[in-house]
């Protein structure tokens, strides 16, 4: 299982300096979400990336408006091996990508019918932090999301902080994480549950990004003993 630092977009991330980040921390591998980047901006991301020492990006978020000659950018340099989406109900396709339909997986996103994607794609990318969000405030969802998950193929995830206390949505996941026992609650799920690809889904810094990384392959360690 690789656990990876990822150039996050989302909550004002800082994309930009994350690539440089990573030039300077001299990281060959990370993931990428196009997450909140429109097509101007994923322009500008490809150019920094090609300077950027980067070397592989075996898991990329997708956007539903990026074309297949990104996706075909993306594997072809940079080796990328699976996407995830959110549900085609929440977010429609624009563009047809069943020549990549083997390497798609729907996140676990809100309570939207999520069967015929799994169906259609490959399976699940479990946002850890959506489930855990789901355990605590809607147990029924939560339930209903296991059966689920049991029935398909994990090939990738997400991890972001859960919080103590809920936050004033009355949500518990954040994409900021404060202390890196804000992760310790993957603790509580089976191994089965993650897969090759685990990104860390955070607006923290890339340097942050790799302890946590390291406290979830400690904890992944416990699991496999």
């Amino acid at each position: 299982m690789k656990v990876l630092p990822t150039i996050t977009t989302v909550g004002g991330s800082d994309w930009r300096g994350k690539i440089e980040e990573a030039r300077k921390l001299r990281l060959k591998e990370v993931c990428f979400f196009t997450t909140a980047l429109e097509r101007e901006d994923r322009e500008e991301a490809y150019e920094l990336l090609a300077v950027s020492g980067i070397e592989e990006i075996p898991f990329v978020h997708l956007r539903t408006d990026l074309e297949e000659e990104e996706l075909n950018l993306l594997c072809g340099k940079y080796g990328t091996q699976v996407f995830n989406i959110h549900p085609t109900e929440q977010f429609p396709l624009l563009y047809d990508y069943s020549s990549y339909k083997d390497r798609i997986f729907i996140e676990n996103t809100g309570s939207f019918s999520m069967e015929e994607d799994l169906e259609r794609f490959a399976g699940f990318c479990i946002d850890f932090s959506h489930l855990e969000n789901e355990r605590r405030t809607s147990k029924e969802e939560y339930n209903e999301r296991r059966k689920l998950i049991e029935k398909y193929p994990v090939g990738c995830n997400h991890i972001s902080a859960i919080k103590k206390e809920p936050l004033p949505d009355g949500s518990y996941d954040d994409h900021f994480l404060e202390d890196l026992s804000e992760v310790d609650y993957l603790k509580h799920y089976p191994l089965h549950y993650f897969s090759p690809f685990i990104a860390v889904e955070l607006v923290n810094s890339l340097r942050e990004q790799l302890e946590v990384a390291e406290r979830v392959r400690e904890i992944l360690r416990q699991k496999s003993y």
